[in-house]
């Protein structure tokens, strides 16, 4: 499976329009990894904790929408969007794209 932030591919035509395809992932915080994260806030350095979450939950909805794709039939997906947001202390990211077939 193709996926591109692009509208398209060089040199592979799309010949077929599926539709809109979202995958999603929400994570719950951890509130010892949020103290670890807030004393590596505090002496600097990056949060390696918060990272593998981060890096997950971007996976996970990059697959889900890899699989609505496959499921419309589509073989990639283009002009692809990733929305990170925070909810309540959850972790919420979301994949949205265009479910295409390639030539």
């Amino acid at each position: 499976m193709i996926v591109s932030t692009t509208p398209n591919i060089e040199g592979r035509p799309v010949t077929t329009y599926h539709g809109v395809v979202v995958g999603e992932a929400i994570l719950g915080a951890n509130v010892f990894r949020d103290i670890f994260a807030g004393i590596t806030d505090i002496i600097g350095g990056r949060s390696g904790a918060y990272e593998e979450s981060l890096g997950r939950a971007r996976d996970t909805a990059l697959r889900e929408m890899e699989d609505r794709a496959r499921e419309l039939g589509g073989n990639a997906v283009v002009g692809v969007d990733l929305d990170y947001e925070v909810i309540n202390n959850m972790l919420m990211v979301s994949a949205s794209g265009t479910a295409v077939t390639l030539g």
